[in-house]
This record gives structure tokens, sequence and C-alpha cells, in this order.
């Protein structure tokens, strides 16, 4: 009844149906489907031609649809391509801007398209080091790392719902790529959507609630970022005070290889139950490298055509 009304969990921050957009004989994005949860960070994954951009171009109203649908909170991706992009952040790859604008002007410009005051510029600015001296400057004098904070600034200084940042950290030096985090932290807190397309997949792996991977403009997997990494494979490198034992029995080790006092090998499994399989007072030293999200990506990278279907 109402108390049930009430508690409905909200409609998708982005809901994507069979969508496709081809170019003559090129399939950008072939059958794409996709959701994205409100208030979560989400992760669009692959190379260069896999259509990261075309989906994004598309669901912001810059390019049509060969077919399929989306909505973005809850609009139309083509009958309400403006109001969709009244309502969201926006920073795309390679952006470019006005050089003869100061960088305050060209905040001010952009937030006047927008129509919502911009709430979160002055924290963006301090945090990103931008302060007034700099704001003042011609943007044509600015580096490329000053020209990509003010791209981050003016997408979400009006504190929108939904932020679509492609390559946000591209130029960054690591200072600025750490504040840059914390401010990603800082709006999942608040309840913000992300929608966040990297190469850089270590950040991807730091910030991002479930992640999808893209290919050939196919979907190739859709996981927690959790899940994925609990499939991947470890390295694992133990040390004896006597000799080597013989670990071919222990469930979930491969590629065994043995140096001396040394033993290398991949860990398929779950780390407990092998820990617990190779505890010894002879055992002096064991490092187990954590499963990295670089190597779950090249996984469905691996073989020459996409598979049919999408992992989950």
């Amino acid at each position: 009844m109402e108390h049930d009304a009430a508690a409905a969990p909200p409609n998708p921050a982005i809901r994507i149906q069979r969508l496709s957009k081809h170019y003559g004989s090129v399939q950008a994005l072939t059958e794409l489907d996709l959701e994205v949860q409100a208030g979560e960070i989400f992760g669009f994954l692959g190379p260069n031609g896999a259509g990261k951009s075309t989906t994004i171009r598309t669901l912001l109203g810059y390019l049509h649809p060969t077919s399929g649908s989306a909505t973005v909170l809850d609009l139309d991706i083509v009958a309400d391509s403006v109001a969709i992009r009244r309502r969201v952040g926006y920073l795309p790859g390679g952006i470019s801007l006005y050089d003869s604008l100061s960088g305050e002007d060209a905040l001010d410009y952009l937030n006047d398209l927008q129509g919502r005051p911009p709430v979160r510029r002055e924290d963006l600015c301090e945090r990103l080091q931008m302060p007034p001296s700099v704001l003042k400057r011609k943007v044509r004098d600015y580096s490329r790392g000053m020209r990509q904070k003010l791209g981050v600034i003016q997408a979400l200084q009006h504190d929108p719902d939904l932020a679509v940042l492609d390559e946000p950290t591209e130029g960054l030096d690591p200072l600025m790529q750490q504040a840059f985090y914390g401010i990603m932290d800082e709006l999942r807190r608040d309840g913000r959507t992300i929608f966040f397309s990297s190469h850089v997949l270590s950040e991807v792996e730091r910030i991002c609630d479930r992640v999808a991977i893209i290919r050939a403009g196919r979907l190739m997997a859709l996981q927690h970022v959790d899940e994925l990494l609990a499939r991947r494979k470890r390295t694992v490198h133990l040390r004896w005070r006597e000799g080597v034992p013989d670990l071919s029995g222990v469930p979930g080790i491969a590629d065994i290889k043995v140096e001396g006092d040394r033993l290398s090998a991949t860990l398929l499994g779950e780390v407990a139950p092998f820990v617990r399989a190779v505890a010894s007072p002879m055992l002096v030293d064991l490092t187990i490298e954590p499963a990295r999200l670089e190597e779950a990506f090249l996984e469905f990278y691996a073989e020459d055509e996409p598979a049919e279907g999408v992992r989950q």
C-alpha cells in the first residue's frame, strides 16, 4: 500500500534497451542492454573503438540511435535530449574550451547553459587547486592538467544528480588524481550517480561499484567490481626453510615453478583454503599478489572474436 509504494526502489538513473548505432556497415553499438542504478559509481570499460564514446554521445542526444531505446533520469534520449543535457554533468574526453575566455568566465558560461546555481564550484576549485588567481587567467594559458581540472569542475559545479565523466583524470598529476578520488567518494556518500569511462583500470577498481566491459560495440561483462576480482587469478610466492614440499595436490594451484627454496604459482581459487593447506612451521614467507581489474579486463580481449552473451 502507501508504505510499500514509498519503499519502492528508485528507477535506474540510466536504462538502455537493445541500443544500436551503425555508421553504414560499421556497427559501433549492437543491441546494448544496461542499467545504471541511482547512487552508484558505474565503470564503463573498453579500448579505443569499443563503443564507449558512441554510447555516451547517444545517451546525451549528440547522436541518434539506429535502433533500440534508452532513458536518462527517466527522460527519453531522443524526445528529451535537451532536458537531459540540462540535468546531467558531462565531461567529454579531450575537452575543448574557449581559449579567449578566462577560467572563471568559462565556468560561468557553461553553468548558465545548465541553469542551476554552481553550489559545488568553490569547494571543487579549492580541492583541485584552482584558486581565483588562476581562474582569472585566459584558458589559452592553461596547461593540459589545468584544462582537465576546469573540465571536472564544470561537470560537477551545479551538483548534478548524474555525472557522465569520460577519462576524467587524463592529464592530472598523482596529487590531483587523489583529490579527484576523494571528490568521487563524497559524491557517492551524497547519493549522486556517476557514469565513469576510463582507460585507467586501477582507478576504476578504486572507486567504482559495478563495471561493464564493452568490446566491439557489445557488452561482454557486467558485474560488481568485487565479484569480478574474486574470479581472477592471483600470483603466490612462498619460501620454505628446508626444501619445497609438493603442492601439486593443493586445490586451485597451477603453473607451479620451483627455484631452490622458493615456489611461485597461480592461485585460481579462494585464498583461505590455500593458506590453510600450505600452513607449516617450515614456511618462512608467503606473498599473495592481489587480483587486479586489469587481468579481468584482458581476459575478455584474449580471443579474436567476441564471445556471445554477457558474463554475469
